[in-house]
């Protein structure tokens, strides 16, 4: 098969670390300082499966209001979504924010794979989240979200220090490819 491109958009709200986890995975670097996103912000990595070259195009998408109307330009011809919001203490709001992104998502890309990241896991207690349904971004309550929304999959993530980021891309190109054949 020749060579395969994959457009994966990147939303949520401001400052969940968007921009952070497509650097970790293309780059392998984390950059403390928050700079807001203007528009859109693009990057490429290649990945392959089964011999397959495969070109992707991540589009990290700025989450602010001020560019609501752009957004739906910048979603023509994904292959794959990524909704991300915040684990860190504080920042729970991102997770009612995560089913306008996700409605967003849907209403302009029609049936594509959509995965959730939860990012910034390292904030946070793992057990407390596991046990704790009093959070908002508890396991359980997370668990409910993922089946009203029907995403495919729900990775935790940590682009501060890499944990699942790897697995969690992989796994939505690998969706991608296998539904494509």
């Amino acid at each position: 098969m020749g060579d395969i491109k994959y457009k994966i958009v990147v939303v949520g709200a401001p400052a969940v670390g968007k921009t952070s986890l497509v650097r970790k995975y293309t780059k392998g670097e984390f950059h403390k300082e928050y700079i807001s996103t203007l528009g859109a912000q693009f990057s490429r990595f290649e990945e392959t499966i089964e011999n397959d070259k495969i070109d992707l195009i991540l589009w990290d998408i700025a989450g602010q209001e001020a560019w609501e109307v752009m957004r739906k330009k910048f979603y023509i011809g994904s292959s794959g979504g990524i909704v991300v919001f915040s684990h860190a203490p504080g920042e729970q709001e991102t997770i009612s924010e995560m089913q306008k992104w996700t409605e967003e998502l849907k209403s302009n890309c029609g049936d594509i794979p959509i995965m959730l990241f939860g990012n910034k896991i390292d904030l946070v207690d793992n057990n407390e989240i596991a046990m704790n349904s009093t959070l908002e971004g508890s396991d359980a309550n997370i668990e409910q979200l993922i089946k009203k929304h029907g995403f495919t999959a729900y990775y935790k993530t940590s682009a501060l220090t890499g944990e699942r980021v790897k697995d969690a891309f992989q796994s939505l190109v690998h969706t991608i490819y296998n539904r494509s054949k």
